[in-house]
């Protein structure tokens, strides 16, 4: 059974603690180089997977390795930054037109850099949580998803109209340098976790 006062706790719950993470700045990134519904697409995609996931797993989720998935995710940080910082071609000002990037790849890109970056975060577990806490799982995945789907929007529709005011190459910078705070804080809490 639905319960929309279950969603509305979820929603805002998942959404304020999702807000400052690591997805604003991916939809970031992802909505100043590509197509805005191509890269939600993946995005959304791949919340639905970890929304899922967490309400079929419930709290068995906070089991897993943390130093493990830290570490994981600390590398493909690393890695994001560094293909950031030393890309050829930098000096291009536009987005890329569709024409250059399949549906498939940008939405896959978008797709896998969530799977990957969010599996075992916060919202994960905590939606986990309060899957096991409600025992009402489609009101908590409504929340979740509409959360998740509502941060993401706003990371890939502020890229876009972040470009019309900054050049790209500062927004790259900056992204590329909290890509390496990111990366060194996941690392540190694999290493002193």
């Amino acid at each position: 059974m639905f319960s929309p006062t279950i969603a509305a706790v979820v929603f805002g719950v998942v959404f304020l603690a999702e807000l400052p993470d690591k997805t604003a700045l991916a939809g970031l990134m992802l909505g100043t180089r590509y197509r805005a519904s191509y890269v939600f697409a993946g995005v959304a995609a791949a919340f639905l997977v970890h929304v899922a996931l967490a309400i079929a797993a419930g709290s068995v989720l906070t089991l897993l390795p943390h130093r493990w998935v830290q570490g994981v995710v600390g590398v493909l940080f690393l890695a994001g930054a560094a293909v950031l910082l030393f890309r050829k071609g930098d000096d291009e000002e536009e987005v890329k037109k569709p024409a250059d990037q399949s549906f498939w790849k940008v939405s896959g890109a978008g797709f896998m850099m969530i799977l990957v970056a969010e599996f075992g975060d916060l919202t994960q577990i905590m939606t986990a949580n309060l899957a096991a806490r409600y025992d009402a799982p489609l009101s908590v995945g409504v929340g979740a998803v509409l959360a998740l789907w509502s941060v993401a929007a706003l990371g890939i529709l502020g890229g876009r109209t972040l470009m019309k005011y900054v050049p790209l190459r500062l927004i790259t910078k900056v992204a590329a340098c909290v890509m390496l705070v990111l990366a060194g804080l996941s690392l540190y809490e694999a290493i002193a976790g």
